[in-house]
């Protein structure tokens, strides 16, 4: 039985025909059939034709629908469709993508987000004008289930270009998502495939492409992540598991800075996710108490600090106070 959660970077095989198209758009799905016409039509309106780019959903087993007769309305017979004999999970499903992809630029663009018009000329602009760069990426928005945008990332540079000490800053805390990044697929077959856990596999792939390569940004907005309840990260919020993936990462992504800077960065993350994982509690409480308490308490045990302190004992005594609504002190 093949392993779910690879613990060393999967093996990305090179394409053995000439015959390439520039893109590949892989779109990996799992039982997010209510958000997939939104990511196939954001694709399909910025469509070059299929000489130029590969769209194909890769489907791990669905269970909420029939994806593939979906996809081939949505798709209009442009979207090719690729179903896994059985649920291998996210991080396999990934690998499935990058294997099957076979144009130079890959996008993994998960079924439940979607890409604003412009993208993939913006990006295809920022590889040719910087031909040494393994990745790129843009700015992006975050949005809810109905697809309203809520808030933006932050600027990583005012202007289009090539980011500098982007290692040092990445490894710090994630500062891009999935949609907004594509890699050329010889990067994928020098480095791997994603390993190691369901939450923050994309930051450590980040981190090891930025130690073996320089990245491209640019700060037009052109990608959007979105959030529910169903999708990976809010479920690994509601674990505790995105905790426990975190710290592990943390650790890998130690080796790939220079020994001098390791010690520094590695308190730096601590705190930083921490603090994410804190504000992730606070906001979400009134969902699921206990587990956003469990939540909270987690982070502070990552990195005791002023954050996380705070949203512990806030959550706390909420969390009390209304186990006793009778209580007169409450």
């Amino acid at each position: 039985m093949i392993e779910r959660i690879p613990q060393a970077p999967p093996l990305i095989k090179p394409v053995e025909t000439t015959d390439r198209p520039l893109w590949s758009i892989m779109i990996p799905a799992y039982n997010c059939l209510e958000f997939l016409k939104d990511a196939i039509e954001s694709v399909l309106v910025q469509d070059e034709g299929q000489f130029l780019m590969q769209i194909e959903v890769v489907d791990d087993a669905s269970t909420d629908g029939d994806v593939e007769a979906q996809v081939k309305e949505w798709g209009k017979g442009r979207v090719r469709y690729f179903r896994q004999a059985e649920n291998v999970g996210s991080l396999r499903n990934f690998e499935t993508c990058l294997n099957r992809a076979t144009g130079h630029y890959i996008h993994l663009l998960h079924g439940d987000d979607l890409v604003k018009p412009g993208f993939y000329k913006e990006i295809e602009l920022l590889f040719e004008k910087f031909p040494s760069v393994g990745a790129a990426f843009c700015k992006n928005s975050f949005i809810n289930k109905f697809g309203n945008e809520l808030t933006f990332s932050g600027n990583i540079l005012e202007h289009p270009g090539i980011i500098p000490d982007w290692l040092d800053q990445i490894s710090l805390v994630n500062l891009c998502q999935p949609p907004a990044v594509v890699v050329k697929r010889s990067v994928y077959e020098h480095l791997g495939s994603f390993f190691g856990g369901h939450f923050g596999e994309d930051w450590e792939m980040w981190c090891r492409i930025a130690a073996n390569y320089e990245v491209a940004y640019t700060p037009k907005c052109l990608a959007m992540y979105r959030s529910h309840a169903n999708n990976i990260t809010t479920r690994s919020h509601m674990s505790g598991q995105s905790v426990a993936d975190i710290e592990k990462f943390i650790s890998i992504i130690q080796s790939y800075l220079p020994e001098e800077k390791r010690r520094k960065i590695k308190h730096g993350a601590k705190k930083n996710f921490s603090n994410l994982f804190s504000i992730v509690a606070a906001k979400n409480f009134y969902g699921d108490k206990k587990k956003y308490l469990n939540l909270a308490y987690k982070s502070f045990l990552m990195n005791k600090n002023k954050t996380t302190i705070y949203f512990l004992t806030k959550i706390v005594l909420s969390y009390f106070a209304q186990q006793n609504p009778n209580d007169p002190k409450s």
